[in-house]
């Protein structure tokens, strides 16, 4: 007879939790480690009570931490699990209603970037006895439709278990889905309130401790033999590094394959780091945000080897960064829907396995001496470009590459950077100097404001031996900064630098690019002459915000004072805030590619007319790669 244990669904969950673990290359560790969470009333008496029961029963071991905002708390767990390549993450219990609504951004966040983390929203009554409830939205076209089904769409995998009984394989399909190297992302379970607290006999075997092993997927023999057979017969080869390279921990193997072949080697901003700036096969970024060298290179090549990719349309500079009109792609993937974009020979496999198999079937073979050298001299020249921009003299506030390059002087190899949305990536991906692979964190597959600081608490909870510096600019602080009580709660040391400029750098800049001046983009007092929001500057202090929140902060005037700011920050033991103020208009590093943002066809504006005149001799040179 099947021995059985009588619990709600909820207690039930929260032991499955705590018995599942990931495993690979003989290393185990937890799969969840813990429950971010927010309670309301449509969790608390549920997935509340089973946490509370947990703790202080020791029944299972899944520890619960408050968040001041839900989708703060999806951003911190993608941080985390970035951190720690997948292999872990944690779940969210949200409320019904807005609680749960607050994670579809952070959802979608998750899935963008292939990151896995475990959502638990709490839902209406499966029974609808007291239909409606307190936050219920009433759809007309049926009534199986909650407002959770927002999360449908950016979830990897969604289910709504409306029975005790239906826990158990919908638990299994979450967590196969989280372990899934090629198909994870935002894997949602929602939880009716009354489900939630429903006893019901379970197996005692369903809480048993499970390892799911994540292998390493190899290449196919013969698409091995096509993809080595493309690159043989290549003269100005390119490798574009992705995040696959650095969650497959293949970071030595790919440096091992370009230091052999002597391909050059440019990266993304999930990629950075995984080949050190310094390598001597290492370009830079690549794409709209990239550098010259790995433009210019990318605009010859004949052959493009993309590893762990997803080729956004900033990695193309929309699809006109890679000119050479036969080019022809090689993708090395563990998702087939990546290594097949671009028409490219598939090599679907696991980056380190693949990238070691590529090895050996070119051992005898590498690129001419002269391209290598060609490489060699572009990289050294961007080089110079980048110490001019770190050391820009600019008044008489001082630029934002500034800022910047103090960072990259004064901070450890190790020390990570976070980062997501505005100016910053940018300037970031064409400057910033990456030794490790850990080291640079910026979210861009949804370049999402507001990602930074809640980011950055699951990057410090990821490797909590890692300084963690969050570069935030204005924008994105007044988006979401409350999860700096967080980090103070739990007594999380994270140095966060506030760049200030009183508006949005990155898309006033392309404003002014596109011919729309800039409009609507600066943090002003609406003038009553001309009814626009170009009056004075607003007296913002996020400084004090700050303070408010709990951290220390430190005002630093120009880029002594900030130094000595973030010196003082790395001593310290608490979470500190830096505030500089920095010029909006730059200047910025020289661009060497394109991005795809439509023009206005029809204009009154001659801002607008010149623009779109701009826009479509760049439009002329995109094209399909087939």
């Amino acid at each position: 007879m099947t021995e059985t244990v009588r619990l709600t669904t909820a207690q039930a969950l929260v032991r499955f939790l705590a018995a599942q673990y990931s495993e690979r290359d003989g290393v185990e560790q937890r799969l969840i480690p813990g429950v971010w969470g927010i309670f309301g009333h449509g969790n608390v008496a549920g997935l509340g009570q089973a946490l509370l029961q947990a703790a202080t029963t020791g029944e299972a071991d899944l520890p619960y931490y408050l968040a001041r905002n839900e989708q703060g708390m999806v951003h911190s767990s993608v941080g985390f699990a970035k951190m720690r390549d997948r292999l872990q993450t944690f779940a969210c219990t949200a409320s019904t209603g807005p609680g749960s609504t607050n994670m579809v951004t952070g959802a979608a966040l998750a899935t963008t970037n292939r990151v896995p983390v475990l959502l638990l929203p709490s839902d209406v009554f499966a029974t609808r006895g007291p239909d409606p409830v307190l936050q219920q939205l009433e759809d007309t076209r049926g009534g199986d439709v909650t407002v959770n089904d927002a999360l449908r769409p950016v979830s990897k995998y969604w289910d709504r278990v409306t029975r005790p009984e239906q826990l158990i394989p919908a638990a299994l399909a979450v967590v196969r889905v989280l372990t899934d190297q090629a198909e994870t992302g935002a894997v949602t379970l929602c939880l009716p309130q009354d489900v939630q607290a429903e006893a019901a006999d379970w197996p005692v075997e369903f809480f048993r401790k499970r390892v799911w092993h994540i292998d390493r997927p190899r290449p196919d023999t013969d698409t091995l033999a096509r993809a080595a057979e493309a690159l043989r017969g290549a003269k100005k080869p390119l490798i574009v590094a992705g995040g696959g390279v650095v969650y497959s921990q293949a970071m030595a193997a790919l440096c091992d394959f370009a230091a052999a072949t002597g391909i050059p080697v440019a990266d993304t901003h999930a990629g950075k780091g995984a080949v050190p700036w310094d390598h001597p096969c290492a370009v830079g970024g690549l794409g709209s945000t990239g550098t010259k060298a790995a433009n210019t290179l990318a605009r010859d090549a004949d052959v493009v080897l993309g590893v762990g990719t997803r080729y956004s349309d900033f990695t193309t500079a929309s699809h006109t960064v890679f000119a050479n009109p036969d080019v022809r792609f090689v993708n090395l993937n563990i998702a087939r829907l990546d290594a097949a974009k671009h028409q490219a020979s598939m090599l679907v496999s696991d980056a380190r396995t693949g990238l070691e198999a590529l090895r050996r079937e070119l051992d005898d073979w590498q690129v001419e001496a002269a391209y290598r050298e060609r490489a060699r001299e572009l990289a050294a020249e961007w080089a110079r470009i980048t110490d001019e921009c770190y050391h820009a003299d600019h008044g008489p506030l001082p630029a934002q590459t500034a800022v910047l390059g103090a960072l990259n002087e004064v901070l450890d190899p190790r020390d990570v950077v976070v980062n997501a949305a505005g100016s910053m990536p940018g300037d970031l991906q064409m400057l910033w100097r990456a030794s490790d692979p850990k080291a640079y964190h910026v979210e861009y597959a949804y370049s999402c404001m507001g990602y930074e600081v809640a980011g950055g608490t699951g990057v410090k909870m990821g490797d909590p031996s890692r300084e963690v510096v969050v570069l935030v600019g204005d924008g994105s602080y007044l988006m979401m900064a409350q999860e700096i009580a967080t980090m103070v709660s739990e007594g999380l040391k994270v140095i966060i630098v506030v760049v200030q400029n009183h508006g949005f750098a990155s898309i006033g800049s392309l404003s002014d690019d596109l011919g729309s001046q800039r409009f609507g983009t600066r943090y002003r007092y609406r003038d009553a002459k001309s009814g626009l929001l170009d009056g004075g500057i607003l007296p913002v202090d996020l400084a004090a915000n700050a303070a408010s929140l709990g951290a220390d902060v430190i005002r630093a005037e120009g880029i002594t004072e900030f130094r000595d700011a973030i010196a003082r920050a790395r001593a310290a033991d608490t979470t500190t805030v830096v505030h500089i103020e920095t010029d909006l208009y730059g200047p910025n590093p020289p661009g060497s590619a394109w991005w795809d943002v439509p023009v206005s066809q029809v204009a009154d504006l001659d801002s607008t007319r010149e623009a779109a005149a701009t826009y479509a001799e760049h439009k002329a040179r995109q094209r399909h790669y087939l």
